[in-house]
């Protein structure tokens, strides 16, 4: 597998596939790349150094690319060393686009005619420069078979479990998703962003709420924590609340009939 870093990459979006399917038991071997094994500049205040120039595209069998800012800002014309990497892709390769990667693959020509997605800020100028891409900008991922591209940042880590998955089944990609402490699996299909409008602030920090009141809140959490802890246990082990003061507040009769809740 090999992850091209163009310039202005995404540091983020960057580590995601080394450290999904670096957590998939050694199945995969995770190689980084730059057009010319020159370091690239990020979009953090640092620059990428790797140990492989765009010969590794050659034989991968998986080609990734995170976001970065080219084909975002040139009009969707691709600079010709980029052009000339892609070209070395070997034919039957899987390609994964994760955010604004997407701008870089339909910029190849690799996403005419097909479904793809990207992150919901940028759906407008994709569609600007792309129009002949079939783009869907409210889903997570999309798997058109040998080609797939995902929304922004944490939508990156959905795609590669994804292929996790398919590849070697959920108990793989589950284990990994559990190393990297995400969750499981999110459907492609699940949007990526919805409006939760959020009350104005008080000031005290929190709307409709005193301050006191919010910290007593965090307290009676703190210390509710056991209850709902044992209250998660089987209703089978027929647990008891009288296991000490931590619990005490839901009384003595508080097996709930048997879990009728009568």
């Amino acid at each position: 597998m090999a992850v091209l870093a163009l310039d202005r990459v995404y540091p983020f979006e960057l580590g995601i596939p080394n450290r999904v399917f670096g957590s998939a038991s050694g199945r995969y071997e995770v190689r980084t790349c730059t057009v010319a094994g020159q370091p690239v500049r990020s979009r953090a205040d640092c620059t990428i150094a790797v140990e492989h120039d765009s010969g590794l595209l050659e034989s991968a069998d998986t080609v990734v690319v995170p976001a970065c800012d080219i084909g975002m800002t040139l009009g969707g014309e691709l600079p010709a060393p980029v052009r000339a990497a892609f070209a070395r892709i070997r034919p039957g390769a899987r390609i994964v686009a994760i955010c604004t990667g997407s701008f870089v693959l339909a910029a190849a020509g690799l996403l005419y005619g097909r479904p793809a997605t990207t992150h919901w800020r940028e759906a407008d100028r994709f569609r600007r420069a792309f129009p002949r891409v079939l783009l869907d900008p409210f889903v997570l991922y999309v798997d058109d078979g040998d080609v797939l591209t995902s929304a922004g940042a944490a939508a990156g880590l959905d795609v590669c479990l994804h292929l996790v998955r398919r590849d070697h089944g959920s108990a793989v990609a589950n284990a990994g998703a559990r190393r990297c402490v995400v969750p499981p699996f999110r459907e492609g299909g699940q949007a990526q962003y919805i409006e939760q409008p959020v009350p104005p602030a008080t000031s005290a920090g929190t709307a409709g709420v005193g301050g006191g009141a919010v910290r007593r809140l965090g307290t009676m959490r703190q210390r509710s924590w056991p209850l709902l802890h044992s209250l998660r246990r089987p209703v089978a082990q027929s647990n008891s609340v009288e296991s000490g003061p931590d619990t005490a507040v839901a009384g003595c009769r508080s097996r709930f009939r048997a879990a009728g809740c009568d």
